[in-house]
């Protein structure tokens, strides 16, 4: 409990920025939703021949998985708040239509019937009968979805456009439970609030003698007092962001982009350091966004301009080269890489650093005692005895598990559980699983002293950091052709390793560990902050 109170007090700044934007994104979301589905409850209401094809529709969205749906949305919608937005609301919409259809579907035929007889329009008694008796129906699947978008939201961290995701995800993805818990606890007060929010607009909005408690109707100073803040809050949070975004248009400023793990992360807090330090360009930082195919969208999107690839993921994953048939050498990768990359998309990619983030397997020191393991043939007679727990990206990859099966003729796990991020290593760690794939440079290497396997058959391919940028980004800023150069007689597998320790093991923030390395070796002034 300590140590979550203070690691809640040293980054009170950070959680209460994510969880304002958490808050303007949900109240954003679930404001479009109500705005779009509460009239196409109404309309199906009246036609009733849509009404299965519409809410059919809005189930088949519910069971779309968010990430999936997520990552169609991003080659058409770019990264940040739309696509995150855009998703909850799509995921909002079915309590807010099936809530309101049926609650005005359920509405007496006799008194419609005497409605009509009096003389009332149809649009009379849609405003007048129809909202209000149903209004208590709707406000229960307005909260519903509210809630629900609380929970849904934590994705949008995947795309850059933050939230408490962002600490969430960045907790699960180091084993760091204060972090997870500082994302998770103001999600679930934020869930209470906004559903608290909710009840007192229903207060104003449903008739009195419509109401369940007629005597508690009466809205309080309190009350009214937290609806006009939470509209100031909403207001501010979106004017900010609105002028924060003209400014970065407006300015000399390129924005740099990174995956969802420490390393990446690492990476673009030096890349933003060294480019605002030699150059008089701003830099508008969106970390931690996913996967290869997420950042890389981005990329060819114009959202980022540049963040640090390896040259074994354009190869085989970008390029689609398959390296079970590809006879190639390190120097062969880097080259064909950067050539194919600039002729099939037009971007250019920038020299190699000098680490080696390749795939290697890694086991525990007692199994390899055990069985006199020291390369990864050695595994293939008790494989069938073994688990395996590699990363989800690992488990599908030309250069991962299906072609080190078949590289490795024999080499046949008992079982694959398919583990993301230091939880695999915790797995190891707790006997749940006998064998990882790990990075070469991971910090967590060290930590859990394991015994990296000699991929002896020269499978694995070479993943060197290299920039990648677009050209008419170059173009524009010729002053970053080589802002990397520092680092390239620098930055070692050794160094990157100790690196990552810090932020995986030591708990250190990446911006501060990269700031500390770059002080270090000389390639800034002390005086500059680690980043913003």
């Amino acid at each position: 409990m300590t140590d979550f109170i203070n690691y809640i007090l040293q980054e009170h700044n950070q959680i209460l920025t994510l969880l304002l934007q958490h808050i303007q994104l949900t109240f954003l979301s679930v404001g479009t939703a109500i705005l779009i589905g509460v009239p196409i409850g109404i309309l199906i209401s009246h036609f009733k021949k849509a009404d299965k094809t519409v809410l059919g529709i809005a189930n088949t969205i519910q069971a779309i998985p968010s990430m999936a749906l997520l990552g169609f949305l991003i080659p058409f919608l770019g990264i940040g708040v739309v696509p995150s937005v855009f998703m909850v609301v799509l995921y909002s919409l079915l309590p807010i239509i099936k809530n309101t259809f049926t609650s005005i579907e359920g509405i007496s035929p006799q008194m419609i019937e005497a409605a009509e007889g009096i003389g009332l329009t149809k649009l009379q008694i849609l405003f007048k009968i129809q909202i209000p008796m149903a209004l208590p129906i709707i406000m229960a699947g307005i909260r519903i979805s509210a809630v629900t978008a609380v929970g849904l939201m934590t994705i949008a961290a995947f795309v850059g456009a933050g939230g408490l995701g962002f600490l969430v995800f960045s907790g699960i993805r180091t084993a760091n439970t204060n972090q997870i818990l500082a994302g998770a606890i103001p999600a679930c007060f934020l869930a209470l609030f906004i559903d608290w929010t909710a009840a007192i607009i229903e207060k104003l909005l449903v008739p009195k003698g419509l109401s369940k408690s007629n005597n508690k109707t009466k809205i309080t100073l309190f009350q009214k007092f937290i609806l006009i803040f939470t509209l100031l809050l909403i207001f501010f949070g979106l004017t900010k962001n609105y002028i924060k975004n003209f400014k970065a248009k407006s300015n000399k400023t390129i924005t740099i982009g990174s995956k969802d793990y420490t390393e990446q992360i690492v990476l673009a807090n030096i890349l933003a350091e060294l480019i605002e330090n030699n150059t008089d360009l701003k830099v508008n930082r969106k970390l931690a966004l996913g996967g290869t195919k997420v950042i890389f969208g981005a990329l060819e999107k114009g959202d980022i301009d540049i963040y640090m690839e390896y040259t074994g993921t354009i190869f085989a994953d970008m390029l689609k080269y398959n390296p079970i048939k590809e006879n190639v050498n390190t120097q062969d990768v880097y080259k064909i890489s950067k050539q194919d990359l600039e002729k099939k998309y037009n971007i250019i990619v920038g020299n190699e650093l000098p680490f080696n983030n390749t795939y290697r397997l890694a086991i525990k020191k007692e199994l390899a005692n055990k069985y006199n393991i020291t390369k990864i043939s050695d595994l293939i007679p008790i494989s069938s005895d073994l688990t395996i727990s590699p990363t989800f990206e690992f488990t599908n990859k030309h250069d991962g598990l299906p072609g080190l099966k078949n590289k490795y003729n024999g080499l046949n796990f008992k079982d694959v559980v398919s583990i993301d991020g230091a939880l695999r290593y915790q797995a190891l760690a707790n006997n749940e699983s006998d064998v990882i794939d790990a990075f070469a440079t991971d910090g967590m290497l060290s930590t859990y002293d394991l015994v990296l396997l000699e991929d002896d058959k020269n499978f694995f391919l070479p993943y060197h950091a290299v920039p990648l940028m677009k050209k008419q980004t170059l173009v524009k800023y010729p002053e970053l052709k080589n802002i990397t150069m520092p680092l390239e007689t620098i930055l070692t597998d050794d160094v990157m390793r100790d690196l990552n320790n810090k932020v995986d093991t030591l708990k250190q923030e990446p911006k501060d560990v990269a700031h500390q390395f770059l002080i270090e070796h000389n390639l800034i002034q002390n005086n500059q902050n680690g980043g913003n």
